[in-house]
């Protein structure tokens, strides 16, 4: 049989990139006279790509930003944001110890993630957590990425598992949306990069802690 398979976003969920992100966003904001961003400011984009962010850090200064111009910064964006990818980035407490947790039961783990497939590997490397996965699938490894359920759907076939025996762990609406569509039971987080409480998404489970994922988990009789 199958190996039942947890499948998990990034940015948010497991790891707390914020203060990195927004460092390489406020570099490039201050290069063109653009005041800095803060983390309140970012919200729920930090979850949502550099672009997005981007924009955003122009909206709030109101200051016109061309789509010539956005794509440039992006352009720029992605070096420098790999130069400090680790500098303050750190797994959310407990997030070892739960996925060992899952590892000793005989889950295999996964990362279905909107954040480029190259940073992505870079930060976990980084962060010595690559090995624990069957797959590290971003947001160009498919010709779609979420909320397509085809991109979760794609991650769970390079790590080998069954749709019907995994189970997606995020921390947005479109990390809810993307198993919804998927037909896969969700799992959301309360601390990650959200535009408003994860619970007004309806996933099937709403947690505080890692230390509540093993237990959530096992009441949708997977394993």
């Amino acid at each position: 049989m199958t190996r039942p398979l947890l499948v998990l976003d990034l940015d948010g969920t497991l790891v707390d990139t914020a203060e990195d992100l927004i460092a390489t966003l406020n570099r490039i904001l201050a290069d063109e006279g653009v005041r800095p961003m803060t983390r309140a400011d970012a919200g729920a984009l930090l979850g949502a790509g550099a672009r997005a962010m981007i924009r955003r850090g122009f909206a709030i200064a109101e200051v016109p930003l061309a789509d010539d111009k956005l794509d440039r910064l992006f352009s720029r964006f992605i070096p420098l944001y790999g130069e400090s990818i680790a500098v303050h980035s750190r797994p959310f407490p407990g997030m070892e110890a739960a996925l060992d947790r899952f590892v000793a039961a005989g889950w295999d783990l996964a990362v279905c993630t909107n954040k480029l497939e190259g940073l992505s590997l870079q930060l976990l490397d980084a962060l010595g957590l690559t090995q624990r996965f069957a797959a590290i699938c971003g947001g160009d490894t498919f010709p779609v990425r979420k909320p397509d359920p085809a991109h979760l759907l794609g991650t769970i076939a390079r790590a080998g598992g069954d749709p019907k025996r995994s189970v997606m762990v995020g921390d947005s609406g479109t990390d809810i949306a993307t198993a919804r569509a998927a037909g896969i039971p969700v799992v959301a987080f309360t601390f990650g990069y959200t535009d408003k409480p994860v619970a007004e998404y309806h996933p099937d489970a709403v947690l505080d802690r890692f230390d509540q994922l093993f237990d959530a988990v096992a009441t949708f009789g997977i394993a």
